[in-house]
């Protein structure tokens, strides 16, 4: 009888980590869905059209003609409207509105979808040890990233015609975070995780992964600075910039590290530098991996993630050449979530072995079973 309740047991903790990391992966499929509106917003140029920070009344949209004429009157108030020479007409302000008015909209309603599985499942006991907290964290930084977006549309009322590179690099790079967070948790509940000693026959592939992760966090931060300052608009050629591998004007601005964030050539080549070296280590990432034992699973992911990085690499120079379509650049967008995604479940794959689903605490350590040194050698024959 013991022995049955314990399966029993087991059963029902493997279905509610299942369905925990099933709603988990589709908060990721909406926070993605975020990014690429983000896009959209900022590539349409539609980010500053709502003037008013409202998280619980700005749910609903002008009901009227009345405030439809409010609301166009706070935007020209603004210097981005006087870009327009004053020839904006409302017709034109509700397609921007629109786009902006979704983006926080789809905010909204990522909290709801977050926030009432999560109390559901934690009123009803479902959470593992340890995954509480993580949630919460999860919710908390969510509430963050809502607040930060309007520091960042607050930059573009004043002086500037539009928003901070900086905020807006800000505003994305928490959008990922708390994305790939989220996937990461989610890949613990989903996909078997290994024992704590790592496998030193796919060390050197685990550690290219990483690095080709932490490469595609750093090129989509760049590519932050190159939508802040519309520096896809200039040297709209490849591989050379005005027939340089390094364009003059690079350093240009004093102190030399402002050129970074500041000066439209430099960022664009840096985005480019990025681009081939993360291309360049997904490349040496799968020939690492054709020289291993791997199961299909974990070949299959590194398989992929080559494929997209070479697929987001071709979407960035059609991007470039075309100067900034924004469909095109918007799928760019998507395609560099697409590889940091494919990216992350390669290192989870590449590295699970045979067991039960684990979920780091987020204070403290799990507790691991002591296994016998024969199930470590029959495990580590699987990898």
């Amino acid at each position: 009888m013991t022995s049955l309740a314990t399966a029993k047991a087991g059963s029902q903790s493997e279905n509610s980590d299942r369905a925990i990391g099933l709603w988990l992966l589709a908060c990721c499929a909406m926070i993605f869905a975020m990014a690429v509106i983000g896009a959209v917003t900022r590539l349409t140029e539609s980010g500053l059209s709502i003037m008013e920070w409202a998280p619980l009344a700005g749910a609903l949209p002008p009901l009227g003609a009345a405030e439809w004429e409010r609301v166009f009157a706070l935007y020209r108030q603004i210097p981005e409207y006087r870009e327009w020479g004053g020839g904006m007409t409302l017709a034109e302000f509700k397609t921007i509105f629109w786009w902006e008015y979704v983006h926080r909209l789809w905010g909204r309603l990522i909290g709801v979808v977050f926030l009432v599985p999560f109390l559901w499942f934690l009123l009803r006991r479902r959470l593992r040890p340890g995954l509480a907290p993580h949630l919460v964290v999860m919710f908390g930084l969510g509430g963050l990233q809502g607040a930060l977006g309007w520091y960042m549309v607050a930059s573009g009322f004043a002086e500037r015609t539009d928003v901070s590179q900086y905020r807006l690099v800000a505003h994305l790079g928490a959008a990922v975070a708390i994305y790939a967070y989220i996937l990461w948790i989610a890949l613990g509940l989903l996909v078997p995780r290994p024992s704590p000693s790592p496998d030193a026959r796919t060390a050197g592939l685990r550690a290219l992964l990483i690095a080709l992760a932490g490469l595609v966090l750093i090129a989509m931060a760049s590519g932050g600075f190159v939508a802040g300052l519309n520096a896809g608009l200039v040297y709209n050629t490849f591989p050379l910039m005005d027939g340089q591998l390094v364009p003059a004007g690079y350093g240009r601005m004093e102190p030399w590290t402002v050129n970074l964030f500041e000066n439209r050539i430099a960022v664009q080549f840096n985005h480019r530098a990025l681009a081939v070296a993360s291309a360049a280590v997904a490349v040496l990432s799968w020939l690492w991996s054709r020289r291993l034992r791997l199961s299909p699973r974990a070949r299959g992911a590194c398989t992929l993630v080559l494929a997209m990085a070479l697929a987001q690499f071709g979407l960035g120079v059609a991007t470039l050449l075309l100067v900034v379509p924004v469909g095109l650049a918007a799928l760019h967008q998507a395609g560099a979530l697409a590889l940091l995604t494919l990216t992350l479940w390669a290192i989870h794959v590449v590295r699970a072995a045979p067991g039960a689903a684990i979920v780091r605490p987020l204070c403290g350590r799990a507790r691991a079973k002591p296994r016998q040194r024969g199930e470590e050698r029959e495990e580590a024959s699987k990898i």
